[in-house]
């Protein structure tokens, strides 16, 4: 293996430290460390000629069967060529990633791949669910007091993987709408902007997806207190979310899921029509 495979930035990379207050993730490490270490020892390799096979260092190896540091998924294949491991290593892929991902966020992305019909209404930005790379980074990297470099890179990749959303089969019913206001914001510069206008495009064109924009000229509407989100679910139970009701806190009551429902419903039939959405999105493109 070559040396920069082993310095790649792996130990100062930020985003792979554990989070001292995620119990869940905390608990996956310890067993994923647990099971390399006891693999490892199982083919009689030391620490040193394991490092040098995998093509890393010694310090993340130790990091790593500690339980102090978030295995990368070329790490874990590696691991699983190198000791033999008939697939055990690779099947602690899924959840090793899930660990990078902020609690709260898991707990939404967990909600949205169980759903069977989303309704998201946004006013301030375009929905999470919608944006591309370049603007997730942006928008993040925009907050103050700014994160650590290791909570953007969390935050970052826990946002585009919600986005497998849309790769469900069967495919979820999702629906969007989005201010006009929020369209016209060059978020990135002009080239990244572009990309953000023709990505949503591309997702609006989608036979599952309904995306409609909510036109300036729309004096007043049901959305003006905040962002609404109502997830609904296969056995019939659903769960919403509302800036400006109940405190913004999730609910599963059905008067208030009704009250948001009401409200969503109502921007619905506000807001453009899809077709009206694409051709303004697309003169919003062409004035790019």
């Amino acid at each position: 293996m070559s040396e920069p495979e082993q310095v790649n930035g792996e130990v100062d990379d930020p985003g792979w430290e554990v989070d001292p207050d995620d119990e869940w993730g905390l608990a996956v490490l310890a067993t994923v460390g647990r099971q390399l270490k006891l693999r490892r020892e199982a083919v009689g390799m030391r620490v040193a000629d394991f490092a040098v096979a995998i093509g890393y260092g010694e310090d993340l190896v130790y990091k790593i069967e500690g339980g102090k540091r978030i295995p990368r998924p070329e790490y874990l294949d590696k691991s699983e060529e190198v000791l033999r491991a008939d697939g055990l290593i690779s099947a602690m892929k899924e959840d090793t990633a899930k660990v990078r991902y902020p609690k709260k966020v898991r707990a939404l992305a967990k909600l949205e791949a169980q759903a069977v019909e989303i309704g998201i209404y946004e006013c301030n930005i375009i929905a999470g669910l919608l944006q591309t790379p370049e603007h997730v980074r942006t928008v993040i990297e925009a907050a103050q007091p700014p994160y650590s470099p290791d909570d953007v890179e969390r935050m970052v990749a826990a946002r585009l993987d919600r986005q497998s959303v849309f790769e469900r089969d069967p495919a979820p019913s999702i629906h969007f709408v989005l201010e006009e206001a929020v369209l016209r914001r060059p978020i990135g510069g002009t080239m990244a902007w572009r990309g953000q206008l023709e990505h949503l495009l591309k997702v609006g064109r989608l036979r599952n997806v309904v995306l409609q924009v909510m036109p300036m000229n729309c004096e007043v509407h049901s959305g003006l207190d905040g962002r609404i989100e109502v997830l609904k679910f296969p056995d019939g139970t659903a769960v919403g979310r509302s800036d400006g009701a109940f405190s913004g806190r999730p609910t599963t009551d059905p008067k208030q899921l009704r009250i948001l429902e009401l409200r969503y419903g109502t921007i619905r039939a506000q807001a453009l029509s899809p077709r009206e959405s694409s051709a303004l999105i697309e003169q919003l493109l062409g004035e790019t």
